[in-house]
């Protein structure tokens, strides 16, 4: 930033502007650093950058920081510590891998990454954390997991989009195996998200760009128990 040293802050770039403001945020040696949707007027290609400098910063300084944002992506990347919150109100905490795969509740799956919920009912009475048996809507028949001891009344299990496999073909044996077809399919580049019909209603499923697969064909769906979690209600 020295060759714009001479420029006012109203000429310079918008990621040229927040390094400027980290940089006065930082130089008082501050013990803890709040950040305000720091990223939010930058284009998605910088702000990917900017993520990674404020955690190396972030790193080589040792300052505890604060950090309030709406992309789900960045609170995942650059966080050590998550805290979901939904008007006012903490639904959960925790670090961003436990976030992401163990969320507790609806809110929790569907705002933070992209997640399937699928309505149903506990098929057995078991009161501890652990494997649980689900009949989703459709007569499917689910194994999924319990983070914590279920109450008997929770309806819902969540699914990552990224965690459910597709194959050509009729499902095997494996748990959570069921028959597909594919209604939707949206190249985004990095991924081709489908739209899939299926007993319990519909899933959206991310798969590689590599598996190519044609709207309207049949295909097998499943995923693993560990990846379909049991939601409080």
């Amino acid at each position: 930033m020295r060759g714009f040293a001479t420029r006012s802050a109203a000429l310079l770039s918008g990621g040229q502007q927040q390094r400027v403001a980290l940089a006065r945020a930082i130089a008082f040696s501050p013990n803890v650093l709040l950040f305000d949707e720091p990223l939010s007027n930058l284009d998605a290609k910088l702000r990917a950058e900017m993520r990674v400098e404020l955690r190396e910063l972030q790193r080589r300084l040792g300052v505890t920081s604060v950090y309030v944002t709406h992309d789900q992506e960045e609170a995942l990347a650059i966080s050590d510590r998550v805290v979901v919150m939904n008007v006012g109100g903490i639904e959960q905490i925790g670090s961003p891998e436990d976030i992401y795969n163990r969320p507790r509740t609806r809110f929790v799956a569907d705002f933070v990454g992209s997640a399937n919920l699928i309505a149903g009912r506990l098929a057995n009475g078991n009161a501890v954390p652990g494997a649980v048996q689900f009949e989703a809507t459709g007569g499917v028949s689910l194994q999924a997991w319990a983070t914590r001891a279920p109450r008997g009344s929770e309806d819902c299990v969540a699914v990552r989009t990224a965690y459910i496999d597709m194959a050509h073909g009729a499902p095997d044996g494996r748990a959570n195996a069921a028959r597909g077809t594919i209604r939707q399919r949206l190249f985004h580049g990095d991924f081709i998200q489908y739209i899939v019909d299926w007993p319990a209603g519909q899933l959206t499923v991310r798969r590689p760009p590599t598996e190519i697969f044609a709207e309207g064909a049949a295909v097998a769906l499943s995923f693993a128990p560990e990846h379909c979690v049991l939601l409080e209600k």
